[in-house]
């Protein structure tokens, strides 16, 4: 079984209007967002063993708190150019790259292909906010294999959420 966590970036700064998309960091609010949701991912036991992340530092800033948060299990990581402003289709070619022994990968990127991707394995999700994960299950054994047709909803959560959902 292969498990996806997808992972919209934390809330970013808009201080400097001049900065280049790609260089943006995250506000004070991102900054509380991430570490909130990396600590709820650990407490409900979800584990990744690789992180793929946008180069954005946005994006970057926000998967570099779940890295600190799971630390001790020597998680992958690794960053992508071509996770920025993915397309659904961009993110599966790159999440199909993934090495078959890594089963739970988590990806840090933007809208509006997060979301995209989400309705793609079929949620229908209007958007994904910042700082937001939702995860699916494959009844798979390699990621080249992973589709619409087997992606089953795993978790949700944001961080305003008053409960996480997961199946």
């Amino acid at each position: 079984m292969k498990k996806l966590v997808i992972c919209r970036h934390a809330k970013s700064s808009w201080e400097d209007p001049r900065l280049n998309d790609r260089v943006r960091p995250l506000s004070k609010r991102g900054l509380n967002d991430a570490l909130m949701m990396a600590n709820r991912m650990q407490t409900n036991h979800v584990f990744p063993e690789k992180i793929l992340s946008s180069k954005a530092l946005r994006a970057k800033m926000t998967a570099e708190f779940y890295l600190a948060t799971f630390e001790k299990m020597n998680v992958e990581y690794e960053e992508s150019e071509a996770l920025y402003m993915a397309s659904a289709q961009e993110h599966l070619v790159e999440i199909k790259k993934t090495s078959n022994k890594i089963d739970t990968l988590f990806i840090f990127g933007h809208n509006p292909g997060m979301t995209e991707l989400i309705n793609y394995l079929g949620e229908p999700l209007e958007n994904l906010p910042t700082a937001a994960y939702m995860g699916f299950k494959f009844e798979v054994n390699s990621w080249e294999n992973i589709n619409a047709t087997n992606a089953r909803f795993w978790m949700y959560d944001f961080p305003k959420n008053p409960s996480p959902k997961t199946s």
